[in-house]
């Protein structure tokens, strides 16, 4: 898939009914065979830094979930296929840091999503059609160039 459409249905997703972990896998995951609504299911608990917690932000853990796809050890013998991915999923997660400035949902936004209140007041304030898109695109972009 092109580039420039990935990012596209990426941002058309997460603007749409999906969080940010479904919006950067399901872009990758036909590639490698997973279907569409499959890849929605299992990206969908991580989406609000996994789960409404503010822990990681979804679009990291989407990207590390495509990395695993591609790179992810299949066999126990495959020691090299587990480093190799581990190897991707650090130098994405470097790439994500120093250009957003966090792994974390929490430090990105700056809103603790495990309270209630300050989700409510997130999304009074924009911040998930504002700020957020641009992780996704960070994300989709530094897939597109580790992998």
């Amino acid at each position: 898939m092109d580039a420039q459409i990935r990012k596209a249905l990426a941002i058309e997703r997460f603007l749409g009914p999906y969080n940010c972990a479904q919006s950067v896998f399901s872009a990758f995951a036909p590639e490698f065979g997973l279907e569409e609504a499959t890849a929605l299911k299992i990206a969908g608990a991580f989406g609000a830094g996994l789960a409404y917690t503010g822990e990681t932000c979804g679009a990291v853990t989407g990207a590390l979930m495509v990395i695993g796809l591609k790179h992810g050890k299949a066999s126990p013998e495959d020691e090299e296929a587990k480093e190799r991915c581990y190897a991707k999923a650090k130098m994405f997660m470097e790439r994500f840091q120093a250009r957003c400035g966090a792994l974390q949902c929490r430090q990105l936004i700056g809103y603790d999503l495990s309270r209630p209140e300050e989700v409510q007041s997130a999304k009074a304030a924009g911040i998930f059609t504002e700020r957020c898109p641009d992780f996704v695109l960070a994300a989709i972009e530094i897939l597109e160039e580790i992998l």
